[in-house]
This record gives structure tokens, C-alpha cells and sequence, in this order.
């Protein structure tokens, strides 16, 4: 088979032509996912991934050589602007499938709290329909499960109607979705297992009969240790002790009106407030103590055992209740269960997604009690202004993936930073007999991305305050050659803000507007910071301040060529602290010490700056400079790490602006 044509599985691609890089994804998918197997692919922006990976699972799904059922798509991707790509892609599909082949179906769903108007936490039911009557509410449902089923659409257009309608369209979704043929949806449907556990069965979709997709898989091991990290603070047991007194109330008084005797569930929130207050002052003294000891380290945190914390709450309610009596972790397991009971009312508008602090309270104790004896999970014991806290790391994203991987039907994980792809692979706990991994080459022309590497500068500790001068006159070379938009893109916060100060102060923007990424920036601020960049492309330009491993260096796809010029400085290597030192430990252990600091520090970094660097080049036509301030991508246990690309050493900011120039001249 050759580039442009592409074979057998041209009934379920997208375009008539395939790129080379793209065709050879296709069949390695095609041959990995009949055999039930797992394709890691690093695959650059640019080769049509997507495309490529439906292309792939639809047709190994239509062979049905994997299961007597034909298996479910779950694609999944943890950006709605990607959702859409999906939805596109799709209907393209569909209008080139041959007469007699069903067209493809799809269902595109986020999660709950996207997509109906209001949930009552404490009833677990929507606002969405309203005072609508049962029968009424039953024809909606079928109408729009239909209309979602008839052909793709983007879940936006799911939202809208159901408004217009007054039906759920979250609801509705789930029930057609065990009727599609694809799935996309959210990395926590598949690797969060209390989502999974509530989500998947529910819509009538069982992991053994699915093939899993995975966009962007290069922030799945982070994802699934956010999905088990926990914290609470010193004062969360009083928070909780309101939740308890609010659900407490609200029981006395259904029973009153209904003329009730004392119920069973009233029996325990009793006996939980009971013994969230003999939790108090133990639980206060020992973050005290912990306190102290970190004060004594001279330590910004420190680690703590799992079953030190866990004993604070088998003490403190050992005798509390008599009936409670049995061994610790089965006092605390029917602690937990009393937790989860607890719902409150909670403001409607409120952002906070974890008011309830019972629930805080009980999915530290679960997660603490299924790890108390793994060294996979990490206790860290820090502040934030003053108010002492917990924080409980999941190390190693294995301990979800492996289960995850061994039951589906195969999968395909990409992203252009998924480098290097074996990495991933024994990250994730992907089976290795049914594994293969493949780097694909961009079909990009490497002379309009070109990657300058300044060896005079960089962002290690001891030599920085020599570096940020020199790396200035960098930014200032760049900025001067650049006609058009120009990003830069600093390892933290801390760095952006001298960078961005140095920038103001000696004026060196060249009449550009200047723009600068805020942490914790909402979405809306994020697309108007991008939208200027639109606005001045052709006015002069502006300059965009982001950093590495940010929402602007990752989150955006900046399309239509609107960057000309990109910066990275320096590289971002995770700072010293007991959730790294634990990290690089357990890693040591499981695979050995090199790949343990390559793993835990060294890669996720450089991935860091890849992401950056994919972001100005979107399509084949699209040039841009590529200047990476830092010497130690030249040494080659960094370079190493990185694909090939256009590489060009620059030694000074003089040279630098040559370059710059040169490349504008052409």
C-alpha cells in the first residue's frame, strides 16, 4: 500500500489521501488492534492522529476479530475543542462510507456538571426537566436519543437542545450511548474507578468488549494520580461537623413531620458526629506535631507514614462507640461508609466542587486504607499560609492502568510528545507481549521549523542570575526580528514574572502588545489573551508570556499560523520536595535509578518543552522559529530524549538575531 492510497482501510478514513506517516499509523493500528494489542504512537502534529486512530479501531472493530460483539470506541481526550475534532471527523467518515455499510454513530458526553443546569447533591437529580411529567419527559428523552444517534454531534449542541427543550441531555446521552458505535468522552470515565464503576455500566458499555483511544496520552499517567490524590487541612473536621449537623437536621425533620420513629440512618449521623469529634483535638495535636518536626527538618514538607495517619483515627474513636467494637480498619471502614451518607444542599452557584468536607474526609481514609501497605502511595505533610494539611500522591499510575489495559480489547495511546513511547508503556503497566511502540516523522517541511539552541544560557539553580542577563538579550533578539506574534514561554511562574519585569522596564517590545499567562487563568481570559494575538498578526504584533507546562504552552492550538516566533527558556525540572524525592524512590526500586530520574524528572520536563514547540506549526504551510534558551538540551542524555528535528547551535544573542533574521528574509 502507498501514500495517498489507503487500502482496505479507506472505508472508515476521513480523506481520500494519507499521508506517509499517517498510512503507516493506520496499518500498524489496524494490525495492532486485531491482534488485541497496544499501540504506544509518538506521532508529531500534523500526520492527522485522529483520523489515523479511528480509521484503525473502526476497522478492527468491522473485522470483528476480537470478539463475537463488536467491541465499543472509547475515545477519550481531556480538551473539548478536541471533542469536536472527533465529531468532524466522524461525519467526514460517514460521507465517504460505501452504500450498504451502516453509518458510524456517535455519542459525545463530558461530565455531569457541563451538561445539565443545576444538581442537588443531596438528591443526586437534575434541574433540567423541570415540573416536565413523566410521559412527556419519556417522548423528549427518545427524541433526542434519536436525533443523537441519527449523526454525530458535538455534546455543545447536545447542551443546547436540552435547554431548548427542557430534557436532559446528559441523561439522554448515557442511554444511547451503549448504542453508538463510539464514545467520546473524558480520561475519568475509563481510569477514575468510582466514574467507571458509576458511568460505564450505566450506559450499557463493559471495558472487555472496548478498544480504547487515547488522545494526548502523554498526561494520562498525571491524570490518574490526580483522580487519587486527596488533601485535608486542620480544618476540615469542623466543616465536616456542620456537614453532619445540616444532614442531621434535615432527618430530624423528615421524621418529625412524618411522625417517624428514630430511623437508621439518623442512628448513624448520630454516631458519626460522635465520632468526628472525638477526632478534633487528636487530629489538631498531630498536625502540630508534624509541624514541629518539619520546622526541626528546616523543610519546606515531609513525609509521612500512611499508617501514622490512619492510627490518629483508630485511636481517637477506639471506644467511642460500643457497638463500633472490632478490629481498627473495620471501625474506620463503617466510619467511611457513614461519611459518604452525609449530603447537604449546597449554593447553587457556588465553584466549589467539594463542599462537602464528609466526602473530603472519606475518600482520604478510602484511598489511605487501600494503599496502607504499598509504597505506591505517598502521605505529604505541608502548609499553605499557615493551615496545616495532608496530601495523599499516588506514585504509580500502574496500580489503575494495568487492570485498565489487561480487560479492554486493545488500544491505541498518541500524542506528539508521547516520547519515548516504551516509557509510557511500562508507566502505565501495559501488558509488553502485546505492546508496540512506534515514533512516527512529521510530513512537515524541517526547514520552515527551525530549532535554534542557545549554549550560553540556561536555567540550572547555580548558574541562573549569570544566565538571566544573557537570556534577556535572547527574548530582545527575537523579539526586534520577529514582524508578527512572538511567545515565550519561562519553566515557572517566578522566572516569567523577572523575564516579563526585565521586558517592561527596558522596553523591548518594538511597539508590540504585550500579553502575560496569570496562574490559575479561567478559560474565558485564555481565549481573549489568544484572540488578540488574531487581532494584531498583522498590526505590528504582540508579545505572549506563558509558561512551560501552562495553559498557553499546552492547552492552546494555535492555528492559521498566528505564532511566528517561539521562546523556551530553560528547563523545567520539577523542584525539590518530598512528592519527588518519593517519587524518584519508588521508580528506583521498581525499574532501576537512571530511568527512575529520567522518568520522574528529566522526560516530563522535556516533554514539557515539546508541547511547547508543537504549538505554532499546525499545518504543512505553516513557518515559524523555534528558539530554545537553554545549553542543556545539547548534552546528549537531554538530546536523547528528544526526536530528531532541524537542530542549529546559536552562541550568543548577536547570532541568535542573525538567525532570526535570516529565516524572515527567506
Amino acid at each position: 500500500m502507498s501514500e495517498g492510497a489507503v487500502g482496505k482501510s479507506g472505508i472508515f478514513f476521513a480523506h481520500e489521501v494519507a499521508r506517509k506517516s499517517q498510512y503507516e499509523m493506520i496499518s500498524d493500528g489496524i494490525d495492532t488492534l486485531t491482534e488485541g494489542g497496544f499501540l504506544l504512537a509518538a506521532a508529531p502534529t500534523g500526520i492527522g492522529k485522529t483520523a489515523a486512530a479511528l480509521a484503525s479501531a473502526l476497522q478492527a472493530s468491522f473485522d470483528n476479530n476480537l470478539a463475537t460483539e463488536k467491541p465499543k470506541i472509547i475515545f477519550m481526550t481531556g480538551r473539548q475543542s478536541q471533542h469536536r475534532i472527533v465529531v468532524d471527523t466522524v461525519r467526514q467518515i460517514n460521507s465517504r462510507i460505501p452504500e450498504g455499510i451502516p453509518k458510524i454513530t456517535l455519542i459525545d458526553i463530558i461530565g455531569r456538571e457541563g451538561m445539565c443546569e443545576y444538581v442537588d447533591r443531596s438528591t443526586g437529580k437534575c434541574s433540567c426537566e423541570g415540573d416536565v411529567v413523566e410521559e412527556t419527559r419519556k417522548a423528549r428523552r427518545s427524541d433526542l436519543r434519536k436525533k443523537l444517534l441519527e449523526e454525530p454531534r458535538h455534546v455543545d449542541w447536545s447542551v443546547k437542545y436540552g435547554k431548548s427543550r427542557k430534557v436532559c441531555s446528559w441523561a439522554t446521552a448515557r442511554m444511547a450511548a451503549g448504542h453508538a458505535d463510539i464514545l467520546v468522552c473524558d480520561y475519568n470515565h475509563v481510569f477514575v474507578e468510582r466514574v467507571r464503576e458509576a458511568s460505564l455500566p450505566a450506559m450499557g458499555i463493559e471495558l472487555e468488549n472496548s478498544i480504547l483511544i487515547v488522545d494526548e496520552a502523554h498526561n494520562l499517567p498525571d491524570r490518574i494520580r490526580s483522580g487519587l490524590e486527596r488533601r485535608v487541612t486542620d480544618d476540615v473536621f469542623n466543616r465536616a461537623l456542620d456537614n453532619i449537623a445540616e444532614y442531621k437536621g434535615n432527618l430530624e425533620k423528615a421524621n418529625s413531620n412524618l411522625d417517624l420513629p428514630e430511623s437508621g440512618q439518623l442512628r448513624d449521623v448520630r454516631h458519626l458526629e460522635m465520632q468526628v469529634k472525638s477526632l478534633q483535638i487528636p487530629m489538631m495535636n498531630w498536625l502540630k506535631e508534624r509541624k514541629k518536626e518539619n520546622e526541626m527538618t528546616k523543610g519546606d514538607d515531609m513525609r509521612v507514614p500512611t499508617q501514622d495517619f490512619l492510627d490518629v483515627f483508630s485511636k481517637a474513636t477506639e471506644g467511642v462507640l460500643e457497638e463500633d467494637e472490632g478490629d481498627d480498619i473495620s471501625r474506620i471502614l463503617l466510619m467511611i461508609r457513614r461519611l459518604f451518607s452525609v449530603t447537604i444542599d449546597e449554593e447553587e452557584d457556588s465553584e466549589d466542587e467539594e463542599q462537602n468536607d464528609c466526602t473530603r474526609i472519606a475518600e482520604m481514609l478510602e484511598i489511605c486504607i487501600r494503599f496502607r501497605n504499598s509504597s505506591a502511595l505517598s502521605l505529604v505533610f505541608d502548609e499553605l499560609l499557615d493551615s496545616p494539611r495532608i496530601t495523599c500522591h499516588l506514585l504509580d499510575p500502574s496500580v489503575v492502568g494495568k487492570s485498565v489495559f489487561e480487560s479492554c480489547r486493545g488500544s491505541i495511546l498518541m500524542s506528539g510528545t508521547l516520547f519515548p513511547p516504551m516509557m509510557y508503556s511500562e508507566i502505565l503497566g501495559i501488558p509488553a507481549n502485546r505492546t508496540v511502540c512506534k515514533v512516527y516523522s512529521s510530513d512537515f517541511p524541517v526547514e520552515n521549523r527551525p530549532v535554534l539552541i542557545a549554549s550560553d544560557v540556561t536555567s540550572k539553580f547555580t548558574e541562573r542570575e549569570r544566565s538571566i542577563p544573557l537570556i534577556g538579550q535572547h527574548v530582545r533578539a527575537v523579539i526586534e526580528n520577529t514582524d508578527g506574534n512572538v511567545a515565550i514561554f519561562a519553566p515557572s511562574y517566578t522566572m516569567l514574572e523577572r523575564i516579563h519585569s526585565d521586558f517592561i522596564n527596558l522596553g523591548w517590545d518594538g511597539g508590540k502588545v504585550i500579553l502575560k499567562e496569570e496562574q490559575r487563568m479561567s478559560k474565558g481570559r485564555v481565549e481573549s489573551m489568544v484572540s488578540r494575538l488574531y487581532e494584531q498578526k498583522q498590526m505590528g504584533g504582540a508579545v505572549i508570556f506563558g509558561v512551560l507546562n501552562g495553559k498557553l504552552s499546552e492547552g492552546v492550538d494555535y492555528s492559521d499560523n498566528v505564532l511566528d516566533s517561539l521562546v523556551c527558556i530553560g528547563l523545567p525540572l520539577p523542584p525539590p520536595s518530598s512528592k519527588q524525592d518519593s517519587l524518584i524512590d519508588y521508580f528506583t526500586k521498581k525499574f532501576d535509578r537512571n530511568r527512575a530520574w529520567k522518568y520522574a524528572s528529566l522526560q516530563p520536563a522535556v516533554n514539557s518543552v515539546l508541547q511547547a514547540l508543537g504549538r505554532p506549526i499546525r499545518k504543512k504551510e505553516d513557518r515559524a522559529i523555534i528558539v530554545l534558551l537553554e545549553s542543556r538540551i545539547l548534552e546528549r542524555r537531554v538530546s536523547d530524549c528528544m526526536p530528531s528535528m532541524m537542530k542549529i547551535q546559536t552562541s550568543s544573542p548577536s547570532r541568535t538575531a542573525e538567525r532570526v533574521k535570516a529565516f524572515f528574509e527567506i
